[in-house]
């Protein structure tokens, strides 16, 4: 399970013309879920994402977590982040979930965060998605398990 973290001022999803998610200060995370990903790769991952030091503490440093800041949490799935690039011009996805798997623990992932954070939004699996954002920073990370 891979998930790409950017601090946000805001970011909001939309389908069809239709928000369906929108947060304010927080983080934006795009998930991508592995064929060999379990519950506890979610959970674990999800700790991870709650518990990164990347917001300014009082003296200016990334000290805080999401959970220190109270920051909104923004969830995005995003299969296109487990994609093999290491040959050719062409990305594989062999190392994918199947739609089921990356549904199930896409929905597991965002049923935890809902019980330990206050505000988390979220897209819609497998649709067609226009994500927006303000990237506070810039600062983006990558966290995998």
């Amino acid at each position: 399970m891979k998930a790409l973290i950017q601090r946000v001022t805001q970011a909001s999803v939309h389908v069809e013309g239709e928000e369906v998610g929108k947060i304010g200060a927080g983080l934006l995370l795009l998930l991508g879920v592995e064929k060999t990903d379990t519950e506890e790769n979610a959970e674990k991952l999800l700790d991870k994402v709650i518990r990164y030091r990347i917001f300014a503490d009082e003296n200016g440093r990334m000290n805080n977590s999401l959970a220190d800041s109270k920051g909104e949490l923004l969830i995005v799935s995003q299969f296109t982040l487990v994609a093999d690039t290491k040959k050719g011009s062409r990305p594989g996805f062999s190392t994918g979930a199947t739609p089921e798997l990356g549904e199930k623990l896409y929905q597991h992932f965002i049923s935890c965060a809902r019980k330990q954070l206050q505000s988390v939004q979220t897209g819609r699996f497998g649709a067609n998605m226009q994500v927006s954002l303000v990237n506070d920073g810039p600062v983006t990370f990558w966290l995998e398990n």
